[in-house]
């Protein structure tokens, strides 16, 4: 049974397509994601992250799950030689460049236990599958064009993985890079392929805040390929990336 659905969750749409599921399953996912919200929003003041980050919980109240994506935080801000960070100066901790990926992809594997083995779950871009939407066909997934919201730089060939990008087009200089406490500069658009969206979505944020340097440094990143746009256009990937067709305003 097809199942697809769309929601407005974590201040963005979440939509599902399940090719052998069912809606319990969806509802599973949406009903997950939105506990999520409420524990891991930082602009809600009594979510669990508020909470810590305004020290009226201590480090031995928090749960399992909020330990787990600080340590994700600490990973990616040590990698990134400090480009990344969830506590920047003058600022409250906000780890959503890690929650939604991990929440995301916490959600696929409800799914897979639950028996589904054919889904796409889109995350306002950032996109984790598993099998095949049909026999011989993998997921089509777009990387928008940096300068053109109709235009597409690629198409990538996406079976049991997750791709997530990381840019300004839609929400402004958000990513701040760390190092500086300024707007990351360098990259238009991040996009990384992985087998899972908590390491997509985290290393692309990661290299992007840490501008054109991020990009040799996200290659290096264990079953990570890339699609990066310089801020002159020019196009950086990886030889792997599954790219089944290009834009035809693709950068170069």
């Amino acid at each position: 049974m097809t199942v697809t659905a769309v929601r407005q969750l974590m201040g963005l749409p979440i939509s599902l397509d399940l090719r052998d599921g069912t809606e319990d399953d969806a509802e599973r996912v949406f009903a997950w994601l939105h506990e999520v919200d409420l524990r891991f929003s930082p602009f809600r003041m009594d979510s669990e992250v508020t909470r810590y980050d305004e020290g009226r919980i201590g480090d031995d109240e928090i749960s399992d799950d909020l330990r787990h994506v600080l340590e994700l935080c600490r990973t990616y801000e040590s990698q990134s030689g400090g480009a990344f960070k969830a506590k920047l100066p003058g600022r409250g901790l906000d780890p959503n460049a890690v929650v939604k990926g991990w929440a995301v992809q916490r959600a696929a594997g409800m799914l897979r236990a639950a028996g589904v083995t054919r889904f796409c779950i889109n995350a306002g871009g950032d996109v984790v599958t598993a099998g095949e939407p049909a026999d011989g066909e993998p997921w089509r997934v777009g990387i928008r064009h940096p300068g053109d919201s109709h235009e597409v730089c690629a198409v990538v060939a996406v079976r049991d993985g997750a791709v997530a990008t990381s840019a300004a087009y839609e929400r402004g200089n958000h990513i701040i890079d760390g190092r500086t406490g300024m707007p990351a500069f360098g990259l238009l658009s991040m996009t990384v392929f992985a087998f899972d969206l908590a390491t997509a979505d985290a290393t692309a944020t990661a290299a992007f805040a840490m501008g054109v340097d991020g990009v040799e440094w996200a290659v290096e990143q264990p079953g990570c390929l890339v699609h990066a746009v310089d801020s002159n256009y020019r196009v950086f990937r990886s030889p792997q990336l599954p790219v089944l067709t290009q834009g035809t305003r693709a950068p170069h």
